[in-house]
């Protein structure tokens, strides 16, 4: 557990029962901002993302060590009569309750809001789920793949002459995790109001929806869905992807004065004045004929050439990084954001750190991705002050599954 009183939820109590990856998207940020965050595993395998893999460091796979830093392990069967007792136990003096079961899981467990809550009146309870907890589609489970195709963001993803593409990382399972951290830091502030708990539902499908903003928009105004553009923008050009020498880049003339700007630049004053394209409202429309003189102009040069002349004349650009480059990228190592931590098995663990900042301060040191279990007693000691003597109590019941619980190490 991190020390530092300096954070900005440091004191908050957060019993983590979420696995794979939104909840635990959600909860880490909650612990990188200095909430002590308990994960509760089961104790024979723990979440099932420690298993999702190759790679694997040590055995530990990356994908769990890239979502739960900041968490300390508890290993709690919570399919036992013990284990939820010890779970009901941690949840008295919890300030918030995260899981990310199909909704009426924890319900048939014995562990609802309403058990988790009876003695404990300002717990917040935040479920993730993939379609909500009411609706028609509220018992389906929901996985990243299935929301992208649900939520519409596929079907405008990807070439126009092309089948419907996923993003290329796990964004709704990101996006909904970020909703989930939002919403419990608006109910801790509520909370200080009102001096009561209560609950938040959030849903993936609808965390999904509410990224559709102007396509939606598009849709309602005119009752016609959006059609997949690439990396086109409806309503700008050129505001796409170009291949250079040597790679690729995005280049954003979004106004009449980065198009003056960009014809300078590109040698092409014959066509900032052509009435094609001399107005934004005509480039949009006459798009491809504006792609067909521009590619062979960006292909004629090499990607760093274009970056230069363009970044310099002060027009929107960017090259187009593989996620290598994006991690040795000098402005995310010169603002510290590639941090380290050491794991017990998996060494020295490099991750992408919180991209939030107080004061210009960094973020206090992160504690490593448990070990399954690892902090089992040292929690229920913290946390509620048990004797190795009452641990044992419940281990002989079965709480922690047919292994003792851990000892961290000193």
């Amino acid at each position: 557990m991190r020390s530092s009183s300096t954070e900005a939820l440091s004191g908050i109590k957060v019993l983590d029962l979420c696995r794979v990856v939104s909840g635990p998207f959600a909860t880490m940020h909650l612990g990188d901002l200095g909430a002590d965050v308990v994960k509760i595993e089961d104790p024979r395998a723990g979440d099932e993302s420690r298993r999702y893999g190759p790679p694997f460091v040590n055995g530990e796979s990356s994908y769990f060590l890239s979502v739960n830093r900041n968490k300390r392990s508890c290993a709690i069967d919570l399919k036992s009569p013990a284990g939820r007792a010890a779970a009901l136990a941690l949840a008295k003096v919890a300030d918030v309750v995260t899981d990310n079961f199909r909704p009426g899981t924890l319900d048939r467990w014995g562990l609802s809001y309403e058990a988790l809550s009876a003695d404990n009146p300002k717990l917040i309870q935040c479920s993730i789920s993939g379609f909500g907890r009411t609706g028609l589609d509220a018992s389906r489970p929901g996985y990243d793949l299935i929301l992208q195709g649900e939520s519409g963001v596929m079907d405008i993803t990807g070439d126009s002459d092309g089948p419907p593409m996923k993003v290329g990382t796990s964004i709704a399972d990101l996006v909904t995790g970020l909703y989930a951290s939002q919403a419990v830091l608006a109910a801790l502030m509520k909370r200080e109001r009102s001096g009561a708990g209560g609950r938040v539902d959030v849903s993936m499908l609808d965390a999904m929806a509410s990224l559709l903003t102007f396509n939606a928009g598009m849709y309602f105004a005119s009752g016609e869905s959006p059609k997949r553009r690439g990396n086109v923008h409806p309503t700008i050009s050129p505001y796409e992807t170009f291949e250079a020498g040597g790679g690729w880049l995005n280049v954003g003339v979004a106004n009449d004065k980065f198009w003056s700007m960009f014809c300078d630049v590109i040698e092409r004053k014959d066509i900032e004045n052509d009435t094609r394209f001399d107005k934004a409202p005509k480039r949009a429309e006459n798009r491809a004929a504006l792609a067909d003189i521009l590619r062979p102009i960006f292909r004629s040069r090499s990607r760093d050439h274009w970056l230069n002349v363009l970044g310099k004349a002060g027009i929107p650009c960017g090259a187009i990084r593989t996620v290598g480059e994006m991690c040795e990228a000098p402005q995310l190592v010169e603002r510290g954001m590639v941090q380290s931590v050491a794991h017990k098995a998996a060494g020295d663990v490099k991750f992408v750190a919180r991209p939030l900042r107080f004061d210009d301060l960094p973020p206090a040191p992160s504690i490593p991705p448990p070990m399954l279990g690892e902090h089992t007693v040292e929690v229920f000691e913290d946390w509620l002050g048990w004797t190795r003597e009452r641990l044992s109590e419940f281990a002989s019941k079965g709480a922690f599954g047919e292994a003792a619980p851990k000892q961290s190490a000193e």
